[in-house]
């Protein structure tokens, strides 16, 4: 078995707008699934205290805001986000080194265990998407630029397809944290899902997390869902 494999975790995504209306999944995948992903319709909805609810539940928390501003803006938000029970947070690294860099500044100083993700691509952005917006080359090409910049500016973690793990870890130092949306296991729906792998195929590749919603949600069982992933995982 392969350092990759067993180093890879399963994020739970609450794709909700707030905790009560995931809750009774929730408590029953507490001690099952350690990670839960809250993005910005539940913290729009219900602001900082989703985080401490979910947190409250037992999950390590990953909060998805992807940030996006001018430098000093995105610092005092990191700093804002410290204060919250979480462990990972997100913003855009098409901000640029210096917005990343400052972040990364404001981090250490009042979260040093919190990891910041950068995001590259959207995994909605084809190339003739990035075209429209003034970028003249493939997503791949793209993620990986941004990916090295990232890196560079300090970021220890990435969030990227399934599909962009073994160029990114092409050229990254292995250190570097890379989480992965598009994961659906071989009995799943795609649902609106079109660039995807299974959980054993992702962690292989060299994924540390992979996130995960409505394989697990829409299951009859979720709790044998989410031990069939871990177990994939394993």
């Amino acid at each position: 078995m392969s350092l990759r494999v067993m180093s890879c975790d399963l994020i739970l995504v609450l794709d909700a707008p707030s905790p009560a209306a995931v809750r009774p999944a929730l408590k029953s995948l507490s001690g099952t699934v350690r990670w839960a992903k809250v993005g910005l319709e539940m913290y729009t909805a219900c602001g900082p205290d989703c985080v401490r609810e979910i947190a409250d539940l037992g999950f390590n928390v990953f909060l998805d805001l992807k940030l996006h501003d001018i430098p000093n803006t995105v610092a005092k938000a990191v700093e804002s986000a410290a204060r919250l029970p979480i462990k990972m947070l997100t913003l855009h690294t098409g901000g640029g080194r210096e917005m990343m860099e400052w972040a990364v500044k404001a981090q250490r100083q009042h979260a040093p265990e919190l990891l910041l993700l950068g995001v590259t691509v959207l995994t909605s952005m084809g190339e003739k998407d990035l075209n429209e917006v003034g970028v003249a080359t493939a997503p791949a090409q793209q993620v990986v630029r941004l990916g090295q910049l990232a890196s560079e500016a300090g970021l220890r973690g990435l969030v990227c397809s399934p599909h962009e793990i073994a160029p990114l870890r092409a050229v990254l130092p292995p250190e570097v944290r890379l989480v992965t949306p598009g994961i659906r296991p071989r009995t799943a729906s795609l649902d609106d899902q079109t660039r995807v792998m299974t959980p054993a195929e992702a962690a292989q590749a060299g994924a540390n997390f992979i996130v995960v919603g409505r394989p697990i949600f829409k299951a009859p069982d979720p709790v044998a869902a989410a031990r069939a992933i871990l177990a994939e995982l394993s």
